[in-house]
C-alpha cells in the first residue's frame, strides 16, 4: 500500500530498521553495519579537556575563554556548517493573541516568524500553548517537528499547515501526509510549562534538491551557486531556526525566557543537540534517538556511521560538506559526541532512546555522556554518577541524565512521564 508522505521516504526507512527489523540490514548505501559488541574493538576519542596545543584545561575560566571556543570552532567547521546570527530583518507577526484550547487547559498563540523583508523567505510558523491557569511568565518546552502543528498536536481549533513533498518538491495539506513524532502536550501544560512547536520545514526542506527554497539559499554570497565545505548544512539550519524563535520568547511577556527547554527526535534529535550547544540561551535539552551525527559515538563502530550518514543517496545535504572527509576516517575526526555534549554543559541534558534501536546506537549515547562527565563535574554540575549502562526503563535523572524505553526508534507514551520529571526538576515550574 501506498504511504502518504509527511517525512521524507528516508526518514522511515530510518525507523524501520531501528524499530528493531529482525535481523536488521547488514549494509546501507553500500555499507558495512555493524551491530556486534565483539567487533567494536578498541578506541579512542577527543579529549575535551585537552586544548589544541595539547594542555589539559584544569578550571573553569580556561573552558569558558579558551577550550569551549575551540570546540565550537571545530563542530562549526567539520560536522554542522557555519550558520550566520540573528536576521537584521527579523520580525514577529502575532496571527492569534490568545485561545482558549485543549479543553481550557490551554490558551494558544501563533506567531509568525519572518526571516526577512525580502521575497519568498522561508516564515516559521510558531503555535505556542501556555497552561490556562499560568499568573506570570512560565517556562516552555520548546519542539521541532517533522510535521506542522496541526499533524503534531491533537487540537481540532488549528488550521491546517503545509509541509513538502519530496516527490513533487512542492507544499501540500499537511492533512494529507503522514505524521511522525506526535506530541503529548497535556501533561506538560498541568506541570505548569508551556509547550511551542514548529515544522522544521519552514526553516529548510529535508531533502537533497531543497536547497533552493530553504533558508541557506537567501545567505549565499553574490556569485555563488552553491554553499563551500564549510558552509551550514539542514541541520544547522534546523537549529538556527530553534534560534529564532528564542528571539521570538524574549519579546512574549507570558514566556520566561530564561527557562526555555527544547526537543526534537531523530534528525531532530541531533538538530537540539546543535541547537543547545551553539545557544546557550537554552536551559536544558532533551534528545530523542539523535545516534550518529548527534549523541552516540563515531569513533565506536556500532550501528550507523559517518560513512551512511554522508553517502551521496542518503544526507550529506544535512551537513556540512567538511564532515564527508571523516567518512573512511572516524578514527581520525577532530570531534565526537562526547564534546558535543560538553558543550551543552553546565545545562541539564535528557538522552532518550530506546533499547532496541540499533541503528542509533543507544550504547553510544550513554557512554559519549560517560565521558562529557568531566566537564560537568569541572563546572560544579553532576555526571551520570555511574559507568554501568542501565537497563531499559530505569532512568537517570541528574544535570546528565539518561533514559530507554524497551522498544525502538522514537518516543513512546511512557517517555512523557519522563520528559515531565525531567522538566520539573530543572525548569522549576509554578503550580
Amino acid at each position: 500500500m501506498k504511504m502518504k508522505q509527511a517525512i521524507p521516504a528516508c526518514v522511515m526507512m530510518l525507523c524501520a530498521m531501528a524499530w528493531g527489523q529482525n535481523p536488521p540490514p547488514s549494509m546501507v548505501a553500500g555499507i558495512p553495519v555493524n551491530y556486534d559488541e565483539a567487533k567494536v574493538g578498541t578506541y579512542t576519542f577527543p579529549d575535551p579537556l585537552m586544548l589544541n596545543n595539547g594542555k589539559s584545561v584544569k578550571d573553569a575560566k580556561t573552558w569558558w575563554k579558551k577550550r569551549r571556543p575551540e570546540i565550537v570552532s571545530i563542530f562549526e567547521k567539520q560536522q554542522y556548517g557555519i550558520a550566520p546570527g540573528r536576521p537584521k530583518e527579523e520580525s514577529f507577526e502575532v496571527v492569534e493573541r490568545g485561545t482558549p484550547a485543549l479543553k481550557g487547559k490551554a490558551i494558544r498563540k501563533r506567531v509568525d516568524i519572518h526571516l526577512s523583508t525580502e521575497k519568498n523567505t522561508p516564515v516559521i510558523h510558531l503555535v505556542e500553548y501556555l497552561p490556562a491557569a499560568a499568573k506570570k511568565p512560565v517556562p516552555m518546552l520548546l519542539s521541532i517537528s517533522f510535521g506542522a502543528p496541526s499533524n503534531s498536536v491533537d487540537d481540532p481549533g488549528l488550521p491546517v499547515g503545509e509541509v513538502w513533498d519530496i516527490k513533487t518538491h512542492a507544499k501540500i495539506p499537511a492533512n494529507k501526509a503522514r505524521t511522525f513524532g506526535k506530541l503529548n502536550v497535556e501533561p506538560v501544560l498541568e506541570a505548569g510549562i508551556g509547550v511551542a512547536t514548529f515544522y522544521y520545514g519552514d526553516v529548510d526542506p529535508d531533502f537533497a534538491e531543497g536547497f533552493a527554497n530553504g533558508i541557506r539559499s537567501h545567505y549565499l554570497k553574490p556569485g555563488e551557486t552553491k554553499r563551500g565545505p564549510e558552509d551550514w548544512g539542514s541541520i544547522a539550519a534546523w537549529a538556527w531556526g530553534m534560534s529564532r524563535v528564542q528571539d521570538y520568547f524574549e519579546t512574549d511577556k507570558s514566556v520566561d525566557a530564561k527557562r526555555v527547554a527544547i526537543h526534537g527526535v531523530s534528525r531532530l534529535g541531533k538538530t537540539v543537540m546543535w541547537a543547545g550547544a551553539h545557544d546557550q540561551r537554552f536551559a536544558a535539552v532533551i534528545a530523542s534517538c539523535s545516534g550518529e551525527g548527534g549523541a552516540a559515538l563515531s569513533h565506536r563502530d556500532y550501528g550507523e556511521t559517518i560513512a551512511h550518514l554522508t553517502a551521496p543517496t542518503r544526507f550529506p545535504y544535512q551537513f556540512a560538506e567538511n564532515y564527508g572527509k571523516w567518512a573512511g576516517f572516524p578514527d581520525k575526526a577532530p570531534m565526537d559526541a562526547n564534546m558535543l555534549i560538553a558543550l551543552i554543559a553546565p545545562r541539564p541534558l535528557l538522552l532518550q532512546t530506546g533499547n532496541t534501536d540499533y541503528w542509533s546506537d543507544p550504547k553510544g549515547e550513554f557512554l559519549a555522556e560517560v565521558a562529557a562527565g568531566p566537564v560537568y563535574k569541572l563546572l560544579g554540575k553532576s555526571d551520570l554518577g555511574t559507568e554501568t549502562w542501565p537497563a531499559a526503563k530505569q532512568p537517570i535523572l541528574h544535570d546528565l541524565s539518561y533514559y530507554m524505553h524497551d522498544g525502538g526508534h522514537g518516543m513512546v507514551p511512557s517517555d512523557w512521564d519522563v520528559y515531565v520529571e525531567f522538566l520539573k526538576v530543572h525548569l522549576h515550574p509554578e503550580r
